[in-house]
C-alpha cells in the first residue's frame, strides 16, 4: 500500500490555480492600498504613482480571467501562461517602481511633465489666480511617506519583484 503523499507548502502554493489567485489578490491588495493612501490618508499620487497602478490592474484583470477559464475547465490550457504574462507584468511594475524610487532619490532624471495638470482656462486673472492657491501640484521627485527607507514606489517595486519570482516560479514548476 503506497503512503500518501505530501507535498509541501510551497509546492502547493505553486500549483498553477491557487498560485494565480493568490497574485490576483495580491495586485488587488496592491491597489487597494494605493487607494486608501489616496482616499483615506490624503497622499495624493503623482503622474509616475498612477502609471505604476496599470500592471497592477492589468494583473488583476488576467488572474480573473484565467481563474474564469479554469472555472470552465480550461485551466491547463490557460492557467500556465497567464502565469508567465503575469510574471513579466509584474517585472514591468518592478522596473516602473525602481526607475520612480530612483527619481526620489535623486539617482534617475524624471518626466519633465510629472508635477501635476495645468489648470483649466480661466476666465479673468483673479480666477486664474484663485485656481493656482487651490490647485495643488505633486512632485514625482519627492516621497510623500516612507517606511523604512522605502517610498510606495520602492515598495511596489519589491513587492512586485517578488511577486514575479513567485509568478515564474510557478510557471516553470513541472505539473504533476
Amino acid at each position: 500500500m503506497n503512503a500518501p503523499s505530501a507535498q509541501s507548502p510551497l509546492a502547493r502554493l505553486l500549483t498553477p490555480p491557487l498560485s494565480i489567485g493568490l497574485l490576483t489578490l495580491a495586485a488587488a491588495s496592491l491597489l487597494a492600498g494605493a487607494w486608501y493612501f489616496q482616499l483615506v490618508l490624503g497622499l495624493l499620487p503623482c503622474k509616475l504613482c498612477l502609471e505604476q497602478r496599470w500592471p497592477h490592474y492589468i494583473a488583476v484583470g488576467l488572474g480573473l480571467a484565467a481563474l474564469a477559464a479554469g472555472l470552465l475547465g480550461h485551466a491547463a490550457r490557460l492557467i500556465r501562461p497567464a502565469l508567465a504574462l503575469v510574471a513579466v507584468i509584474f517585472a514591468v511594475s518592478a522596473l516602473m517602481g525602481a526607475y520612480h524610487a530612483g527619481v526620489e532619490w535623486g539617482w534617475f532624471a524624471g518626466p519633465t511633465d510629472c508635477g501635476g495638470a495645468a489648470p483649466a482656462a480661466a476666465g479673468s486673472m483673479q480666477d486664474f489666480m484663485k485656481q493656482l492657491q487651490t490647485t495643488r501640484v505633486v512632485s514625482c521627485t519627492e516621497a510623500a511617506w516612507r517606511f523604512l527607507g522605502l517610498s510606495l514606489a520602492g515598495w511596489n517595486a519589491v513587492i512586485s519583484l517578488g511577486l514575479a519570482s513567485f509568478a515564474a516560479l510557478a510557471f516553470l514548476r513541472r505539473p504533476s
